[in-house]
């Protein structure tokens, strides 16, 4: 007996002493050696995968790029990475509903992770990393040091400061640690502030497009610092792509202008000029986006603003602030003095929303559940002597394909009712002033009114359900349903998610 147990200890002691898997520098964890990792690396970054997630495929090689860095760097900052498809419990445990869920777990603590919330590029992910288990701004001691942080990096951030005490130096430190994408150095060296030609207290970045180099020289507090960074640390036009997504809605500028052009044509570079000459005046109000008409992976924006591929190059203005609001110019030539008029006009309160509608259906009201367009929505809804239940989905959205057997049930059944109407509308093709769709399916009921009433339907997706609801008069929805039961569409998202309970891989897309 002695004997087993002495050969159990020694098999768990050889097991325990075997290194962790890796691939690309990336640690592979599992359940079963996850607290290992945590205790033998007290920095870690985990990504949770699913094999099948395009998103996760292209972060694939930036994030094996960044473990190879701070590897070459000799840093004790490890990558790893974990298939949330397979190691479920430990997704469960860490709140995952999103591929790729990344978190830092510091000093070994596995109870309070950070959420990654940096871009998806290489130097991204080992800057924040840096920002996490350093100092916020490291002092430059010499012009190599200082040379080397604008040479390793697309942005990067010098405090040129005479005294590193001061309380602008101390307004600098805080700035530094407020934003998470961008490497900071400090220097208070003659010899640094001679190189860079800067000869009084100033903050200067450095960036590898546009004007190479912006300098802050007015009154150093953290607030203007950091409107000032976040003005200047994007290219005045920046492609829309996976990597770029986080920087573009992590900021503060919430308008955005985009241009739709395929990249192969012949006269993109000339449009792209133009564009760019736009920019140039509403630096800092409005980001001005491109994106590439002819990729696959954008076709859903494309649809969003109910755009084909045949009607660009194409503009749409788009504002993030409150309730999400679409903007079309009247000029569809693309040439700076119209993209210039076109901004102009929306930053002086003088646009209407652009709201699309498809042309009405023949037949829209042939089958038992009412077809609605933007075009007949009003006149439908709104028509005072009729109870109106009504439906608003997308094509791809997983819950409403769920639904529309229960739906086309639920109409079938009024379908004869002199005072109720069954209906459904295609959200991603039309949009209403008075209904704001922030989710799919979302399902309201207007009920016979002179008021224009609507009151949200929030209980059981069941006919049943409905049913109650509807001979209730709209006062008794059932149980209520969480928001995690609906597919967001708050914003132009490029998560691949789903339902913790479902094992459907559309079960929860963002858009």
């Amino acid at each position: 007996m002695l004997k087993f147990l002495l050969l159990c200890a020694l098999v768990a002691a050889n097991r325990a002493a075997l290194p962790l898997e890796e691939e690309e520098d990336v640690l592979v964890l599992k359940k079963t050696n996850f607290e290992e990792a945590l205790e033998a690396h007290p920095n870690i970054l985990v990504e949770f995968y699913a094999p099948w997630c395009g998103h996760c495929k292209a972060l694939a090689p930036e994030y094996a790029k960044a473990a190879g860095m701070l590897k070459a760097d000799g840093s004790d900052i490890r990558l790893a990475k974990v298939d949330a498809t397979e190691e479920t419990e430990l997704a469960q445990e860490f709140g995952v509903r999103g591929y790729p869920t990344i978190k830092f777990f510091k000093g070994g603590d596995k109870s309070s992770p950070k959420e990654y919330t940096a871009g998806r590029q290489a130097d991204d992910i080992v800057n924040w990393l840096k920002k996490r288990t350093g100092p916020a701004a490291p002092t430059l001691k010499d012009v190599a040091q200082a040379e080397s942080l604008i040479a390793d990096n697309e942005v990067a951030v010098i405090g040129f400061f005479k005294d590193v005490e001061s309380e602008g130096a101390k307004a600098y430190i805080k700035a530094a640690e407020a934003v998470d994408d961008v490497p900071f150095g400090i220097t208070s060296d003659d010899a640094i502030f001679s190189k860079f030609e800067v000869t009084k207290d100033a903050v200067v970045l450095f960036k590898k497009f546009d004007e190479g180099r912006n300098v802050y020289d007015g009154e150093i507090t953290k607030e203007d610092l950091l409107h000032y960074i976040k003005a200047n640390q994007l290219p005045l036009v920046i492609e829309f792509t996976e990597q770029t997504a986080p920087k573009i809605f992590g900021g503060d500028i919430k308008s955005h202008i985009l241009l739709f052009v395929p990249k192969a044509s012949k006269d993109f570079q000339e449009k792209l000029d133009q564009f760019k000459k736009a920019a140039t005046g509403f630096k800092g109000k409005i980001l001005f986006i491109f994106i590439d008409s002819d990729v696959d992976d954008n076709q859903r924006i494309l649809e969003f603003f109910g755009l084909k591929k045949e009607e660009c190059p194409a503009l749409r203005l788009i504002t993030l602030e409150d309730e999400m609001t679409k903007y079309k110019p009247e000029t569809p030539e693309i040439t700076a003095e119209n993209v210039v008029a076109f901004c102009t006009a929306f930053t002086e309160g003088k646009l209407k929303p652009h709201l699309m509608s498809q042309d009405l259906p023949e037949g829209w009201d042939k089958n038992p559940v009412k077809v609605l367009v933007g075009k007949n929505f009003e006149e439908i809804v709104f028509d005072p002597k009729k109870n109106v239940f009504v439906e608003f989905y997308a094509p791809w959205c997983g819950h409403c394909k769920q639904l529309a057997p229960i739906w086309d049930q639920l109409g079938e059944k009024y379908k004869d009712s002199p005072d109720v109407v069954v209906a459904k509308m295609d959200s991603t093709a039309n949009e209403i002033e008075a209904v704001k769709v922030h989710s799919f399916p979302t399902l309201k009921f207007f009920p016979a009114s002179e008021e224009r009433k609507i009151i949200d339907y929030s209980g059981e997706r069941t006919l049943e359900g409905f049913t109650k609801f509807l001979e209730s008069g709209g006062k008794e929805g059932g149980a209520p349903v969480g928001d995690d039961e609906d597919d967001e569409v708050d914003d132009l998202d490029l998560e691949d998610t789903e339902d913790a309970d479902s094992d459907a891989d559309e079960g929860h897309d963002e858009l």
